[in-house]
């Protein structure tokens, strides 16, 4: 069956109809439309299924189909990639139900056989430049394990901090892969572009998020935080601007990688604005899951999508609507909020998980048919 043919198609098929599922149902119980019936015990478990639920189903499929093409080595498919799935949707049936710790076992066995998934092909190709990812996706397992623990009492954590380091390593996974493919595709794809990636800075771009992180891990003084997110959202627009965002105007699969950074950037900028209380970290949080995640993972996998089955790299009016209600959505969680008084706060809420839903539904309903049928050119993959 087609599905199982590589990494990429069941998991951005699956990631992208629970994206807008889970989020339809916190939308639902947030908005009080299921009355006293809780679908999901608190915003800690929504931001839970976000971060290790969605995101890391993203980045999965993604690493899958990369390893594949930087090695030629195999990834997981095939009976192979069933189970690994498997694991990632057990674990989400079981997180709205009480056997949390069956869930937490799921999510542990899912991380470590994706890390096993990319790290077998790392190794036997000598490809050490990537190797990181492994670290990655076990650093992004832990933290998910840790949440489990907590959440049934074993651990005595913060939980907000367990979910900021998650954020982080995505955020470092996202900002790593942008500065590899944004400004080659834009290249590529644009005559005359010129999008340049400066081997000075780029050292210093990703130390700034992996210095966040380790801000984050060791609770540094709001000050100190706030320094290191100030000079990470400086060096991320430099580099934004480098890879000269405007002239992808005409494109639309370019432009939503561009303007998905943008928000990553802002992301950085807010967090300096929270370390001094003049947003809420709530705020600076969402301009990176709606906007940064939310858009970034869209544009990738309608790309991947297309160009791994064959198909022309030119995004469809499903897909230029679905990039469109992303940013919407990113707007409105994050700008209203801050823009307009208290009273405004869950009618946001509400409006922006709406856009999310149907950006993520166009989505599943327009690549479904494409990720579980044979590439349209014969070839394998």
């Amino acid at each position: 069956m087609a599905l199982w043919n590589l990494g990429f198609r069941p998991f951005f098929l699956f990631a992208g109809a629970f994206a807008a599922i889970a989020i339809a149902a916190w939308v639902a119980q947030f908005a009080g439309w299921t009355g006293t019936h809780t679908l999901l015990a608190g915003p800690l478990w929504h931001a839970h299924e976000m971060v290790f639920g969605y995101a890391m189903a993203v980045i999965v499929g993604f690493l899958f189909t990369a390893v594949r093409n930087w090695t030629n080595q195999p990834t997981p498919t095939g009976a192979l990639l069933v189970v690994i799935v498997g694991f990632w949707l057990a674990a989400r049936l079981l997180v709205p139900t009480p056997w949390h710790l069956a869930a937490a076992g799921f999510d542990a066995a899912f991380a470590v056989a994706a890390a096993i998934g990319i790290g077998r092909p790392l190794f036997l190709s000598g490809n050490r430049r990537n190797f990181f990812f492994v670290v990655v996706l076990l650093g992004l397992g832990a933290a998910n394990v840790c949440f489990y623990l907590a959440m049934a009492g074993v651990l005595a954590i913060d939980l907000t901090r367990d979910l900021q380091i998650g954020l982080d390593l995505i955020a470092f996974t996202m900002v790593v892969m942008s500065g590899r493919v944004i400004p080659m595709f834009t290249a590529n794809a644009v005559p005359g572009a010129n999008p340049r990636r400066l081997q000075a800075l780029e050292p210093v771009a990703l130390g700034a998020v992996l210095a966040l992180l380790t801000a984050d891990l060791l609770r540094l003084p709001n000050t100190a935080t706030a320094a290191i997110a100030g000079v990470a959202a400086a060096i991320h627009a430099v580099r934004l601007v480098l890879w000269q965002p405007w002239r992808t105007r005409g494109r639309p699969i370019l432009w939503i990688l561009h303007a998905a950074y943008a928000w990553i950037v802002l992301h950085f900028a807010l967090r300096v604005c929270a370390a001094f209380d003049l947003v809420t970290m709530s705020v600076a949080n969402h301009a990176l899951t709606v906007g940064g995640i939310g858009a970034l993972t869209l544009g990738m996998m309608t790309r991947t999508s297309r160009g791994h089955t064959g198909r022309p790299l030119v995004a469809g009016a499903a897909e230029v609507m679905a990039y469109v209600l992303i940013l919407l959505a990113a707007a409105v969680r994050v700008l209203i909020p801050v823009l307009l008084p208290q009273d405004y706060y869950a009618t946001a809420v509400v409006i922006s998980g709406l856009l999310w839903v149907g950006a993520f539904a166009l989505f599943t309903l327009a690549f479904s048919p494409m990720l579980s049928r044979p590439r349209v050119d014969g070839k394998p993959g």
